[in-house]
């Protein structure tokens, strides 16, 4: 689990992909720090096992289907990424609850500056926009975020100049792709709350599908 607070930015210096698997090698120094084989790195917001460790880098497999549903797949060499450290058990929750599992992606549209703050508008599919609320939490390459606006099309988020600067969102430009994940509480509500909805509907047009109208239960000595 993570908080979507960045520890720091790193570089891609090797990325492998095949039609199965793949691996791909990141650059830094404080995820480092105490990080054994077999740990978790979320690297822009994925979710990654260290397979391997080397002086100044570590290695992680990536899946295909990791590779096609998020932005790793089309990173290049020299690309810089968001790193997090999975959240140690005595570690303060700065952020919100990021699984490091991506929804899916969406794109970069603008980056308009306001005072000492970014607007930064990304457009999404349908399915992950509907579990965006006004004010809620959104995770971008792995950076916990609040949504200041969102509609059915787009979402936006104000990015203040610390996030700006200990990320690589503002490095981003109008057609990147980043990688989102909804909040998780949002994903188990509406995944609960489904069965009941469904019902609910089944119940309401229940009565019609039965045929049973005022006119059927006059006709049949009910007055």
């Amino acid at each position: 689990m993570f908080t979507g607070i960045i520890e720091e930015v790193g570089t891609v210096k090797k990325i492998i992909g095949h039609q199965t698997s793949g691996f791909i090698e990141v650059t830094a120094d404080k995820v480092l720090s105490g990080t054994n084989i077999g740990d978790s790195i979320a690297v822009n917001g994925v979710c990654l096992t260290v397979t391997r460790m080397q002086s100044g880098s570590f290695i992680a497999d990536v899946m295909a289907e990791t590779l096609r549903k998020t932005n790793l797949g089309s990173l290049p060499i020299g690309a810089d990424v968001n790193l997090e450290r999975a959240m140690a058990a005595d570690g303060r929750f700065g952020g919100h609850i990021v699984s490091g599992h991506i929804d899916g992606t969406g794109k970069v549209i603008s980056l308009q500056p306001e005072g000492n703050a970014v607007w930064v508008t990304v457009s999404a599919p349908a399915p992950i926009l509907h579990l965006i609320v006004n004010k809620g939490s959104i995770a971008i390459d792995g950076i916990s975020l609040t949504v200041a606006y969102v509609d059915d099309s787009v979402f936006k988020v104000s990015v203040i100049p610390h996030t700006g600067a200990e990320t690589a969102l503002l490095k981003r430009r109008p057609g990147d792709m980043v990688n989102l994940e909804n909040d998780v509480i949002g994903k188990y509500v509406e995944k609960l709350l489904l069965p009941y909805s469904t019902a609910e509907m089944k119940t309401s047009v229940q009565p019609e599908s039965d045929g049973i109208t005022m006119d059927f239960l006059q006709s049949h000595g009910f007055e």
